[in-house]
């Protein structure tokens, strides 16, 4: 069987072995990509999207409740654990601001900037804590795709909505509306700086899933190109997004976001200090052998997340 990291943060449902017997019966489909490894051990071809996501669509049925996920072709289909992982250590951050009483329920409102086609952020995060979301995106194809996993949830759908953001230079911007608070925002920011480097950490991936032949460009977790780069990758992305943060300072208490490379936080640490940002964390996170961290960022001082958590 395949064994999830035990560096997952301990409320994350994925520790140990998947089982795969129970999932099957959630999704009937992944039986058919189900076959013992090198060791004995049930398991599936990581290399094969189609077996990836009906993974996926099992782990969010057995775990979340989530009935009906799909995703088109070609979209980011993102590791469940990994994803669920980020919005518990959320969690602790917002506990650290209420003796540790992690808070629950549709009163915490987090905003999703780049939901995707997945929409897996808010499904867990609602699943988990009940917290009420905002997922945008400027991909029409991805807020389509959502909106289809949300029809097919109803329960879920009253407390996730979605938004377009028509400016692509922007991300706060036109998203957050006026009169809006928001606990918490998250971000998986596209993570490489060109379609070529983007293409090399593909076949990366794919040495490192045991293919000789690296020429092959399909990733076997997807992603479109708003997904995997832009301009500058992660760093120009996230400075960006402390930039904008400044304009909404009062109406967030936590800014966040994910960052692959560790060679990244420097540029971005001062970027936080050129913006006076009041408080930043970073939490390290793990699964297998992948490392990554939430960068997260606040312009309150301690009395002014007491004062928003209490309601003043």
């Amino acid at each position: 069987m395949v064994t999830t990291d035990k560096r997952l943060h301990p409320r994350n449902r994925h520790q140990g072995r998947y089982d795969f017997a129970a999932l099957i019966a959630a999704c009937p489909a992944l039986s058919s990509h189900v076959a013992p490894n090198a060791y004995g051990d049930d398991s599936i071809d990581f290399a094969d999207p189609t077996a990836v996501r009906q993974l996926n669509r099992a782990l969010l049925a057995h775990d979340y409740g989530v009935v009906g996920w799909d995703i088109p072709d070609g979209y980011l289909c993102p590791p469940i654990p990994g994803r669920a992982d980020y919005l518990h250590y959320l969690a602790d951050l917002l506990a650290s601001g209420r003796k540790r009483s992690i808070p629950r329920g549709t009163a915490v409102r987090v905003l999703d900037i780049g939901v995707g086609a997945n929409c897996v952020y808010p499904l867990i995060g609602h699943a988990e804590y009940g917290w009420r979301f905002v997922g945008s995106d400027i991909d029409d194809g991805a807020l389509n795709s959502a909106r289809a996993i949300l029809a097919a949830n109803p329960a879920m759908s009253a407390a996730i909505e979605l938004r377009r953001q028509n400016d692509p230079n922007a991300i706060f911007d036109t998203v957050i509306r006026a009169g809006e608070r928001f606990d918490l925002t998250l971000c998986n920011p596209p993570f490489h700086a060109s379609r070529a480097e983007a293409g090399a950490g593909t076949r990366r991936k794919w040495q490192n899933l045991g293919r000789g032949d690296t020429r092959d460009t399909r990733l076997n977790f997807g992603g479109r190109q708003s997904e995997l780069w832009c301009p500058g990758g992660e760093e120009a992305f996230i400075g960006r997004m402390i930039a904008d943060s400044v304009r909404f300072a009062d109406r967030c208490c936590w800014f966040s976001s994910l960052v692959s490379k560790a060679a990244s936080l420097p540029a971005l640490r001062r970027a936080l200090k050129h913006s006076a940002v009041r408080h930043s964390t970073i939490l390290a996170m793990a699964q297998g052998q992948k490392q990554s961290r939430v960068l997260a960022w606040t312009f309150l001082d301690a009395a002014g997340r007491r004062d928003w958590h209490s309601g003043g």
